[in-house]
């Protein structure tokens, strides 16, 4: 098995991460921190901080020039940091040292690999939020289709009260639709340029450094925080965070449809994958486990970020190095969620009959506290409550439906009342309101 899953040929189809999975390599690393250096460069020959001809040199060499990661493995070795490195192999390239001199002027390795890092966590951002519009519509027009269709709602894995397959689609979608709407809050409280040279003081940039910061954050398409967050790891958790609530969402939908998919219930059909190297009769959830499986990797990552944000200090690498192993993962994470529930969304289908034979089955007992409050109408409510709780024990110990013994014991009664599609409480609404938020996208 490899290290990593997103990187094996093997599990490819299980845990694809679909063009995310370009942004979080040692190649697409070295050209993003390249892209800071060319623009760093570029804003400083503009401002008169470095000559404008080397600044162009620079510029133009940095769109240009390859850098093989394993060329400077060693050096990343020796420095603990790649920077280093890259600025050496990328002078060397250049072949022109009174302009490569000015490569990487008044900067930190910090400043460039945080801010190439932010590149690539707004590319992953822009394609989480391709895929959620694409699962939210598919969610939407689902609750549309089967808003008034009736099933067992359950707690604590137990019937409790009917609802419908739209309000249960509504439930996967709602926490989504709220992570899109706070995406970017996200972005502009997260995705920042980070421009403060050695010790976060900003020493060695001159006196334009805040303008110099302020103009690569425009060359850069980021956002200038306006002060040094070398040791706040705020941007990043709150990146990560966002992550991993949308996995925490998408989880929710996994669990439930391993529960509807079982044998016993079978309310939902996935697709037809999920086959068994033995068990010719079986169609295995693979894509709901995915995403629990996924959920429990992303929620040690988040303990584990947490962590790493605890800097000692104006830097920290052992801390800064703990980060480097977990961002990617927990990129690749949510990808990789989304392109489950991408297929799930799309492809997933009710059983109505198998529903329907939920709600008619186990006694009647769906509708215990519906009878209650019919009850309550002719009684007081404790009174109610009681009587209602004798007859549903009456219905398990003489395995009569509880309808039928209610109906007998009050007469006056509404039959109409254990009629599933006249219990659902507000779910046809909640799934309609769903699908129109979701649809309006």
């Amino acid at each position: 098995m490899a290290a990593s899953l997103f990187d094996s040929p093997l599990y490819a189809q299980l845990f694809a991460t679909s063009d995310a999975g370009r942004l979080f390599s040692d190649s697409a690393a070295i050209r993003a921190m390249l892209l800071v250096e060319g623009a760093l460069a570029k804003v400083q020959g503009n401002l008169g901080v470095i000559p404008e001809l080397s600044a162009a040199a620079i510029h133009r060499a940095s769109m240009e020039i390859q850098i093989d990661p394993g060329a400077i493995a060693k050096a990343t070795g020796e420095n603990g940091v790649c920077v280093p490195g890259l600025v050496a192999a990328f002078r060397a390239e250049m072949n022109a040292p009174e302009h490569a001199q000015f490569v990487h002027w008044g900067a930190t390795s910090q400043d460039i690999i945080d801010t190439a890092l932010m590149l690539r966590l707004r590319q992953a951002l822009t394609l989480a939020e391709a895929d959620l519009r694409e699962i939210l519509a598919a969610l939407g027009q689902q609750a549309q289709e089967h808003a008034h269709v009736p099933m067992v709602a359950r707690t604590y894995g137990q019937q409790a009260t009917p609802t419908s397959w739209g309000a249960v689609l509504a439930q996967f979608g709602k926490p989504l639709l709220d992570a899109l709407g706070a995406l970017e809050g996200v972005r502009k409280s997260s995705l920042f340029v980070s421009l403060s040279g050695a010790a976060g003081t900003g020493s060695a940039l001159g006196p334009k450094g805040a303008q110099t910061r302020s103009a690569l954050a425009e060359a850069l398409g980021l956002h200038d925080p306006d002060r040094t967050w070398h040791t706040d790891r705020g941007p990043v958790l709150r990146i990560t965070d966002w992550q991993a609530q949308v996995v925490a969402a998408l989880a929710h939908m996994g669990q439930t449809l391993i529960g509807l998919t079982a044998s016993e219930a079978g309310e939902v059909s996935l697709g037809g994958t999920g086959a068994s190297s033995t068990m010719p009769q079986k169609q295995n959830p693979v894509r709901p486990s995915a995403l629990v499986a996924l959920q429990i990797q992303a929620s040690g990552l988040k303990a584990g970020l947490q962590a790493a944000a605890m800097h000692q200090h104006q830097r920290d690498g052992a801390a800064w190095f703990a980060e480097w192993m977990m961002v990617p993962q927990m990129a690749l994470n949510l990808a990789a969620a989304l392109q489950h529930a991408k297929a799930l969304s799309a492809g997933m289908a009710p059983h109505p009959v198998q529903m329907r034979a939920a709600l008619d089955g186990n006694l009647g007992l769906i509708h215990a506290e519906t009878l209650s409050f019919a009850l309550a109408d002719i009684m007081p409510r404790p009174d109610a409550q009681a009587a209602c709780k004798a007859l549903c024990l009456e219905a398990r110990k003489s395995q009569t439906p509880l309808p039928k013994l209610a109906l007998a014991d009050y007469p006056g009664l509404d039959p109409d009342i254990f009629d599933a599609t006249n219990s659902m409480g507000d779910a046809p609404t909640q799934a309609l309101a769903f699908a129109n938020r979701a649809l309006a996208l």
